[in-house]
């Protein structure tokens, strides 16, 4: 079977994605100033809804697939893919948040974990190194000839520290929510897709505290680990541009890489 194309962006295609990168970054803002004790996993639905809509696009993943909400919000020790509720959270709580929108029939996407205080030490290192992971996965694309190389990077930012969940993976991204290539958050023999100017990708490393096997639970959506131990998750959507990566999600560009990603007007 052949493989799938790798969708490759024009500039203005990727302005578009920009645009879309920038509604969720202020949903995901809103929902980490509403995030703390008490609130229910569907309130910061809500606060999500109200900013994508408010902006005139369109949450990404309400009805991808029938899924019900605007975020996925996971808890504790759920990976990915929660469904928000009336579960109200708690002090010490490893919250996970991932979004998704969509302008002009172009996605954004993605995610951020946060603990709330007062927070396990253990635990907030393993938020850290979730973050460090993604950006170190992102900074290895810049030059690189294969997208093989953001799983080297984000097994080599982990170091062995955490245990890294291989059955979900980072995705291309543009005029669809998930895409060709693939990118996993692991060495794999795959060589990926090359890395060329209009590549898109999601890059988003998700890391546990104990042994990474996991289970979907029977809402067919949520996954959670197998021994109960803590995870993290961390998404940023990422150009390749002729001038550098850009990181459409990020609301200074990504500027930490220390590219020259096109300008936002």
């Amino acid at each position: 079977m052949a493989r799938e194309r790798v969708q490759i962006k024009t500039p203005e295609q990727l302005r578009a994605m920009r645009r879309a990168g920038l509604v969720v970054a202020d949903a995901l803002d809103a929902v980490r100033h509403a995030l703390r004790p008490g609130v229910t996993t569907a309130d910061l639905d809500a606060v999500a809804e109200r900013v994508i809509r408010g902006a005139g696009a369109t949450p990404s993943f309400l009805g991808y697939y029938d899924y019900p909400a605007t975020l996925c919000v996971s808890v504790n020790d759920e990976v990915v893919h929660g469904i928000p509720g009336e579960r109200r959270l708690q002090p010490g709580d490893v919250v996970s948040v991932d979004c998704g929108a969509i302008v002009d029939g172009w996605h954004g996407d993605s995610a951020f974990t946060a603990v709330l205080d007062p927070a396990d030490p253990a635990d907030a290192e393993l938020v850290a190194a979730t973050e460090d992971a993604m950006w170190a996965g992102i900074a290895a694309l810049a030059g690189a000839p294969r997208t093989s190389v953001v799983g080297a990077a984000v097994e080599d930012a982990v170091a062995g520290r955490f245990g890294i969940v291989e059955e979900y993976v980072g995705h291309g991204i543009g005029s669809a929510m998930h895409q060709p290539p693939d990118v996993p958050n692991y060495r794999s023999r795959a060589r990926g897709a090359r890395v060329e100017p209009g590549l898109a990708v999601a890059v988003e490393p998700m890391l546990v505290r104990g042994d990474p096997a996991n289970h979907e639970l029977a809402d067919g959506w949520t996954v959670v680990t197998d021994d109960g131990s803590r995870a993290a998750h961390f998404e940023h959507t990422v150009a390749v541009t002729a001038d550098g990566l850009w990181v459409l999600t990020a609301r200074d560009g990504g500027a930490r890489l220390g590219t020259a990603p096109p300008s936002d007007a």
